[in-house]
């Protein structure tokens, strides 16, 4: 499984870059904050919805969760990849490393 980096991240969308960005978290989470232009699939859904969501198997992906000790985009990426995905990455530290750096989220609740 291949990693990316803050840097490289945010490097890829200020430059336009061609990824989806998938968070691994649930809705509610989702929601409450995510990284710009992110989607959500629960890591327990990703093998009904990624056909659906991700209908591209060789498009660039991005899977995050919380931070490290989070394992839902680990658990996310490897199924993308037993489903033919074949450009996934995972941004292991998450929201809370994106966060820490000062770089801002998305709500959806309005606030």
């Amino acid at each position: 499984m291949r990693r990316i980096t803050r840097e490289e991240l945010k490097g890829a969308l200020d430059n336009g870059a061609k990824l989806t960005l998938v968070e691994a978290l649930s809705e509610k989470h989702w929601r409450d904050g995510h990284l710009p232009g992110a989607i959500q699939i629960d890591y327990t859904e990703v093998e009904d919805r990624a056909g659906a969501m991700l209908p591209d198997r060789g498009a660039r992906i991005v899977v995050y969760c919380a931070n490290t000790e989070c394992q839902n985009s680990v658990k996310a990426a490897r199924t993308l990849d037993a489903l033919g995905y074949t450009d996934v990455y995972e941004y292991a530290e998450g929201k809370q490393h994106w966060v820490e750096a000062g770089l801002p989220l998305v709500s959806e609740n309005g606030r």
